[in-house]
């Protein structure tokens, strides 16, 4: 059985990266908080900092694939 092609196709565009490229640093520096405009407290984790990066990209209107829904 042939290997699947993968698609060469980005799959975010490059403004969601400088985005979560940005927010990245944010946390970084300890100035990236969680929460409706920042009222949340500090960020301390990475899959939460990216997850932040990606929402913003949205908001701005980047390529960025739906969230995945949690079924509960």
């Amino acid at each position: 059985m042939p290997a699947k092609k993968k698609s060469s196709r980005r799959r975010y565009s490059k403004g969601a990266g400088k985005t979560v490229a940005s927010a990245m640093r944010r946390k970084k520096r300890g100035t990236l908080k969680s929460g409706k405009g920042g009222r949340g407290g500090k960020v301390k984790s990475r899959r939460q900092a990216i997850a932040i990066g990606l929402s913003e990209a949205r908001k701005k209107g980047a390529r960025v694939p739906r969230k995945k829904s949690s079924k509960r």
